[in-house]
């Protein structure tokens, strides 16, 4: 389990420089290639809806070609499109291979995710959030990696940096391949008496455990839509109503990222302690707070300040939500993370486009207040996914739904 731990740290590591790669580089990419933030917004949308397909289709892959041959060759093609990337070929091929990249960054997230959460069982919660800190950790240096680069000039380099990180994780699951995933598919290969005694319950209570999965799945559009929006964005909003320079705003994403990474250390031990859903709804409550204020005061030292409250506030809510869903669908883990994940691409792939629009059409001020709605809404998502799994806990009184209530 250590080892899977170990190499799923190294695969999100790559998938968190990954997803950041574009927004750091955001600024400098768009003047050279004479596009707008809407186009940039582009770019983020073809990657994620790549990332879509990937997350959807991974589940099926795997049963045709494989665990290894599937994760293996979606980090080989996110690998080819770096370096593609990397030559600065003309934007129409930028955005036609988007997706490609896309579809390797979603099924290694997604194929991963599943890997941690079927073979940890009730630590699923610690596993996936210290898994998570390397996508933080990730997201964390990116920026300052696109810092350095864009200030000496060579921000292309950043997609050299994600390409050439990829190439160690295909070799390390390559050579160190763990054996605990050739024993078991996911966690969900199970006796044929267990199968048996959880079969009848799961039938009838599909209905039931629809009508919680319904708002998760929202949730998980929503969230990562804003997640990505935040950080794709975040440095344009502060160059220009601060008039910082792109070398020092995409620093703010290093504030956030380290939040982030600070936060998931402690978010699986939390909310383990809390309860799943006490844990969700009080750090939306947060979130939204601290996004607010950051809307009211727009000053760059508050909106530092406020950034990393909100990370820190948001450090835990993907692996949280996706350890509590499948709690409120027990024995569907592969099914139920490909389909979470998947709505979490398609808002990853439309809010972005939504927020580089915005952007160029009505500029940063407002920006700031779309960041504070879309927080509101989260919260609003989160309280009605907890009351859909209370209802569904009271209906079933399945004893698999005690870790789902709010405790």
């Amino acid at each position: 389990m250590s080892r899977l731990i170990f190499l799923g740290c190294v695969a999100y590591l790559v998938v968190g420089l990954g997803q950041l790669v574009v927004g750091t580089v955001m600024e400098p990419m768009v003047h050279a290639y004479g596009v707008q933030y809407g186009d940039g917004g582009q770019l983020v949308m073809n990657q994620f809806l790549g990332g879509l397909v990937g997350i959807v289709a991974a589940p099926w892959l795997m049963r045709q070609i494989g665990k290894k041959a599937l994760l293996l060759s979606a980090l080989g093609l996110l690998t080819v499109v770096q370096f593609v990337y990397l030559s600065e070929p003309p934007w129409m091929v930028m955005l036609t291979i988007g997706p490609i990249a896309g579809f390797g960054f979603g099924t290694t997230e997604a194929v991963v995710g599943s890997f941690i959460i079927g073979a940890a069982g009730a630590n699923a919660n610690i596993a996936m959030s210290r898994v998570e800190v390397f996508f933080g950790v990730g997201a964390l240096l990116m920026p300052f990696a696109g810092a350095a680069l864009i200030k000496a000039g060579y921000w292309k380099s950043a997609f050299g940096l994600v390409g050439s990180l990829a190439v160690v994780s295909i070799i390390l699951w390559t050579m160190f391949w763990p054996k605990v995933l050739d024993a078991t598919l996911n966690g969900t290969e199970h006796s044929e008496e267990e199968k048996a005694r959880t079969a009848p319950s799961r039938e009838s209570n599909r209905k039931t455990l629809l009508l919680v999965l319904i708002p998760c799945s929202v949730f998980f559009a929503v969230y990562v839509g804003f997640e990505m929006s935040f950080v794709h964005y975040l440095p344009s909003v502060l160059v220009q109503d601060s008039g910082m320079t792109e070398s020092a705003a995409a620093l703010i994403l290093s504030v956030y990222w380290g939040a982030m990474t600070l936060g998931r250390m402690v978010a699986g031990h939390a909310a383990d302690r809390w309860g799943g859903a006490a844990y969700l709804i009080w750090m939306c409550v947060a979130c939204a707070v601290f996004s607010l204020v950051m809307g009211v005061w727009q000053g760059a030292t508050s909106t530092f300040v406020f950034t990393f409250l909100a990370g820190i506030a948001m450090s835990g809510m993907f692996a949280i939500a996706l350890v509590f869903a499948n709690r409120a669908a027990p024995g569907m883990t592969e099914k139920t993370t490909s389909m979470l994940m998947a709505f979490g691409g398609l808002g990853g792939a439309l809010l972005p486009k939504l927020t580089g629009w915005y952007l160029d059409e009505f500029g940063a001020s407002a920006t700031r207040w779309l960041f504070a709605i879309l927080s509101v809404v989260m919260l609003g998502i989160i309280v009605w996914a907890v009351l859909a799994a209370k209802r569904a806990r009271s209906g079933t009184g399945a004893s698999d739904y005690r870790q789902i209530s709010v405790q």
